[in-house]
């Protein structure tokens, strides 16, 4: 579960939400850390500047968040991607001497029209890091379902990957479920083609019935 910093402040039933989260619920609690978006430049855009972020990340580790989670954009392959990436890791690396697990997120825009040249040049990125990292040092990985089938089974199976999750980037989610169970090793840590279907106006008896359904399709796809 993703929580912003407020709500991690805050309390459940007495108890911190990251604890309640993980001890009540058995939920993996993970804190958004990141303060959104550069503008674009080079053909990505960036995270901006993430003042105080030893603070957060220490009272995040003593409130018993496991993880953090942080977000970049890549439009196009080229000088920005690096640059995306070798920020991810940057910051990665000072979460992990926070004791936390950071999920590195460069998202792949799903209309980029080299989708697929920028996946690649991505690929080489994120395993140049990975390389880099400390022995003992494992990091997650959040990316755009790739245009080309298993293009990072490689990442998968990587000894300093924790896991692989797929965002579904604004694919309906029939696309996103085929794509999803077309890359083996790959999880779902869908938002967009989760709540897809989903209003307000909904009987609880409607939004409860479409939800299982997603859950049960996205479940599904991850179990390739």
């Amino acid at each position: 579960s993703f929580l912003f910093e407020d709500t991690m402040d805050r309390q459940i039933e007495g108890r911190d939400t990251a604890d309640y989260l993980w001890n009540v619920k058995q939920i993996v609690p993970f804190l958004k850390v990141d303060k959104g978006l550069a503008e674009e430049k080079d053909g990505a855009q960036v995270m901006k500047p993430i003042p105080g972020l030893d603070d957060l990340l220490a009272r995040a580790r003593d409130k018993g968040v496991f993880g953090t989670k942080m977000r970049s954009v890549i439009k196009l392959p080229g000088a920005g991607l690096d640059e995306g990436v070798a920020q991810q890791f940057e910051v990665g690396k000072q979460i992990l001497a926070a004791g936390l697990i950071p999920i590195i997120e460069p998202e792949v825009d799903i209309h980029s029209p080299q989708k697929a040249g920028a996946e690649d040049q991505l690929k080489a990125a994120l395993l140049a890091g990975l390389d880099a990292l400390d022995q003992g040092q494992s990091v997650m990985l959040k990316l755009t379902l790739p245009s080309t089938d298993n293009l990072y089974r490689e990442l998968v199976d990587h000894p300093k990957v924790v896991r692989v999750v797929a965002l579904s980037g604004g694919y309906d989610r029939d696309e996103a479920c085929d794509k999803l169970a077309a890359n083996q090793g790959v999880i779902a840590s869908f938002s967009r083609a989760l709540t897809e279907g989903l209003t307000a106006q909904q009987s609880d008896e409607e939004f409860n019935a479409t939800l299982d359904a997603a859950i049960t399709a996205i479940a599904k796809a991850s179990a390739t």
